[in-house]
């Protein structure tokens, strides 16, 4: 999300319109992928995902907007802190929610995440400059939105990992919900579409779809270690991301960075072989 958003603003992409086109290549995908069933009608999927795609539905395109709000106002580098930090919540649902049992190699990986998550995203020489001073109440409520949002999506999508294969139903509801509420907000604001907005969402769309679906396989996987998968999905995107600032953006590591991904390697490593 963090390398799409540096690209919009530099191409002058809607972000919007382009979250927009993401829900309709992701329910293209769902269906030509994952072939959700519908023969035996809505009941089953009410029964076990109607609370799932209905938050889903709503906080899906609402927290895309909140952190392109949020890049807008306070800058990439602490909207990214807060997206990531937002790894607090799914992993206390681990340990409250999902009933797994703390151990000290899981302690010793959760605080080794935490410590790549802050270290990746740290840019000393980054200086971002507002046209309009931001005051302090409104930088909580878009952080805030951010890391409440991103750490509540990661708890409904173990939730809906746990539904086995009827996860398709749900995932297909939640994205077309998930549609026709941005565009009815895109529709009140008299949008004025662009088309390389529009088509930009059919990369976004791709790639949010894939990131999902193994997201939530990776949990069908490893039902029993939620904290594994959270852990290691941020701190694999973050990973990722640098290498991508490295070699598209021409970005720079610096030693804090590199601290990171070490940090982040050692952290799945306790997770996944320790734990």
């Amino acid at each position: 999300m963090s390398v799409f958003l540096k690209i919009a603003r530099w191409q002058h992409i809607d972000i919007a319109q382009a979250i927009l086109v993401n829900y309709i290549t992701a329910i293209v995908l769902c269906l030509v992928v994952l072939s959700p069933d519908f023969s035996g009608g809505l009941t089953g999927v009410l029964h076990g995902g109607v609370m799932i795609f209905v938050l889903l539905g709503i906080l899906l395109p609402s927290v895309f907007i909140i952190m392109a709000k949020a890049v807008q106002m306070v800058g990439i580098a602490k909207s990214d802190v807060a997206q990531r930090l937002a790894l607090f919540l799914p992993i206390l649902a681990s340990f409250t929610i999902f009933g797994e049992t703390l151990t000290l190699a899981k302690g010793v990986g959760i605080v080794l995440a935490f410590l790549s998550l802050m270290t990746l995203t740290f840019k000393p020489s980054l200086n971002f400059t507002q046209n309009q001073p931001i005051s302090t109440k409104q930088t909580v409520l878009v952080l805030g939105g951010v890391w409440a949002g991103y750490g509540v999506i990661d708890i409904l999508f173990k939730q809906m990992s746990k539904l086995g294969n009827a996860f398709a139903h749900t995932l297909l509801i939640s994205f077309v919900l998930a549609f026709v509420l941005l565009f009815v907000y895109l529709m009140t604001q008299k949008t004025r579409w662009h088309g390389k907005s529009l088509a930009s969402g059919v990369i976004l769309g791709v790639l949010n779809f894939c990131n999902i679906l193994f997201y939530i396989k990776a949990h069908q996987v490893h039902k029993d270690d939620p904290t594994l998968v959270f852990a290691g999905m941020n701190i694999g995107v973050m990973c990722v991301g640098a290498m991508v600032g490295v070699l598209i953006f021409k970005e720079k590591l610096n030693k804090i960075n590199i601290l990171g991904i070490l940090s982040g390697i050692c952290a799945v490593w306790c997770l996944f072989y320790l734990a």
